[in-house]
């Protein structure tokens, strides 16, 4: 069984920065894909990033030029970097992996953006 810890939210102002982690425990095979999602109050859960087992990586057309995704093999770590954050940022951000095997997803971790 997988499981998705998430760290590194909290509360930041405008043109701030935060990194996002998630370490996955458990074992995974084969070729997978690790997304991150955020959901702003009263709307839908939106893609934001994502990375392949292969290293091939995705970023939305909203927060390109901003954020970009890495890793850590030899922690288990996905990374979302968050440069010059913006109030419309705010919004509890999932990490998501995609295998094979099955779906699974962090807990959340809340990214408030406020001057």
């Amino acid at each position: 069984q997988v499981q998705l810890v998430e760290s590194g939210g909290g509360l930041v102002q405008p043109g701030e920065s935060l990194r996002l982690s998630c370490t996955a425990s458990g074992s995974i095979f084969g070729f997978y894909q690790m997304n991150w999602y955020r959901q702003a109050p009263g709307k839908q859960r939106e893609l934001v990033a994502r990375m392949t087992s292969s290293g091939m990586t995705n970023i939305a057309d909203s927060v390109k030029g901003r954020f970009t995704i890495s890793r850590d093999a030899t922690k288990n770590t996905n990374y979302l970097h968050a440069d010059n954050l913006k109030v419309e940022d705010t919004g509890v951000y999932y990490c998501n992996l995609a295998t094979s095997g099955g779906n699974y997803w962090g807990q959340g971790t809340h990214v408030t953006v406020s001057s």
